[in-house]
């Protein structure tokens, strides 16, 4: 039974992510959001395009004013009117001055701005009591961003600012990786779907919806496949048809001792490598990972026009199967700890796969039998620069969803510790994720 430390990276080290060359599809901007760069980004616009104003004033040369006072204000005339979108049509003498707008573009011969509140005018005069900073206000071009420098990198999740910052740059189509394919199934006999009436003794499937929300959470592609039945054979022809048809499996249930739970001899009998049964953590001690060798890449658009890379014949790749516990608590929870960071590497994103820890205090004592890395589930809020997390009333059972539902976090007991006092100092695992 590994630690959930060292089953994370061996995990890690089984994700092939997605090729930047093969796995890519080009997509408009408005549908971008959440998307992953294939490939990093340039402009031949400046940023900004053109020197600017940052401020409503008047734009002078800082050699006409750096003497003046409240006493001996310089008087300068007033030549032109900028308003934003407008190309200025006068130079800028000695002695003259221009209205100017923020955003304007500043006009030849000026180099400073000075704040509207700060002088007096006059009919075409303007006089100045205050001498400002030298270049005050003014934004100059390529002072955010030069031609031909990488925009942005390769790897990078888009956001609103990102999607901002294509549109600004008149990039309305990028290269983008494509989804992977998540397949989801729910193993056993007791299982329903929600819209079946219930029967003595049976459960509503919730795992592969709440699975579902969460690959698609990710960015992932999520292809469900239903209720599979306790029966090897109907158990081996789904699984045989996920791996052909997804780049990552997700089965709920199945995986533990129990005389009825087949998932990991149907996967030895299919040829899997089996590299995870067990790890030590509550909830979620029974986890199956497994990987897939020899399975062609199949959902590939054309490789990014711009591609001299000779792309051969289709290649082969692994997939990996994550065979998580069928008690709904420990499928999240599990999901959240294992298969996330191993979908956020094959997606295409470079680094920060692991799941995000912060450091608070607990506003209640915390307990566990100190055997395996136990996780509590409730609300963790920021007061006054520090985390502060509450443990949701009610049971926590790994069968208990309804105190789970508004949690945003997991409150880690390790190993060997079996309590936490109120109000000391613990590891917080976050459980949000940025919607796509």
């Amino acid at each position: 039974m590994l630690i959930a430390k060292h089953a994370e990276e061996l995990i890690l080290s089984l994700v092939q992510p997605l090729s930047s060359l093969r796995d890519v599809e080009m997509v408009d901007l408005p549908a971008a959001m959440g998307r992953i760069l294939a490939h990093a980004v340039t402009s031949t616009l400046d940023f900004p395009h053109w020197d600017n104003s940052a401020m409503d004033g008047y734009a002078v040369r800082f050699t006409d004013v750096q003497a003046c006072s409240v006493e001996h204000p310089t008087v300068l005339e007033v030549v032109e009117e900028i308003p934003a979108g407008y190309l200025p049509q006068k130079a800028i003498d000695s002695g003259q001055a221009a209205r100017i707008l923020t955003g304007s573009m500043m006009p030849q011969g000026a180099d400073t701005v000075v704040m509207q509140e700060e002088v007096q005018r006059d009919g075409t005069q303007v006089l100045v009591r205050h001498v400002p900073k030298p270049q005050a206000f003014v934004r100059h071009r390529a002072s955010f961003y030069q031609a031909g420098e990488i925009l942005l990198p390769a790897g990078l999740r888009l956001t609103a600012p990102a999607i901002a910052v294509l549109a600004a740059a008149q990039c309305i189509h990028v290269w983008v990786y494509r989804r992977p394919r998540v397949a989801i199934l729910s193993t056993g006999n007791e299982l329903v779907p929600p819209d079946q009436p219930l029967q003595p003794g049976q459960i509503v499937d919730s795992n592969q919806y709440a699975l579902a929300a969460l690959v698609q959470q990710a960015g992932a592609e999520a292809v469900c496949l239903g209720v599979v039945p306790d029966q090897p054979e109907a158990l081996q022809d789904v699984i045989n048809q996920a791996i052909a048809t997804s780049d990552l499996v997700i089965s709920s249930g199945g995986v533990s001792v129990g005389d009825y739970d087949y998932v990991d001899r149907t996967l030895a009998d299919l040829g899997a490598e089996v590299h995870i049964r067990a790890v030590a953590i509550k909830p979620g001690k029974p986890l199956t990972v497994a990987s897939f060798s020899g399975y062609k890449t199949r959902f590939s658009d054309p490789p990014a026009p711009d591609s001299s890379t000779d792309l051969g014949s289709e290649p082969y790749r692994a997939v990996l199967y994550f065979g998580l516990p069928g008690n709904p608590v420990s499928a999240l929870v599990t999901f959240w700890r294992f298969v996330l960071p191993a979908l956020q590497k094959l997606a295409g994103q470079p680094k920060e796969w692991e799941p995000e820890f912060i450091l608070g205090r607990s506003r209640h004592a915390l307990t566990s039998d100190g055997k395996r890395e136990t996780y509590l589930w409730g609300q963790s809020i920021l007061v006054q620069g520090e985390y502060e997390f509450s443990l949701s009333t009610g049971s926590h059972s790994s069968g208990n969803l309804i105190n789970l539902a508004q949690a945003n976090s997991l409150a880690v007991i390790p190993v060997g510790q079996t309590q936490i006092a109120a109000g000391d100092r613990l590891q917080i695992m976050l459980t949000r994720m940025a919607a796509t």
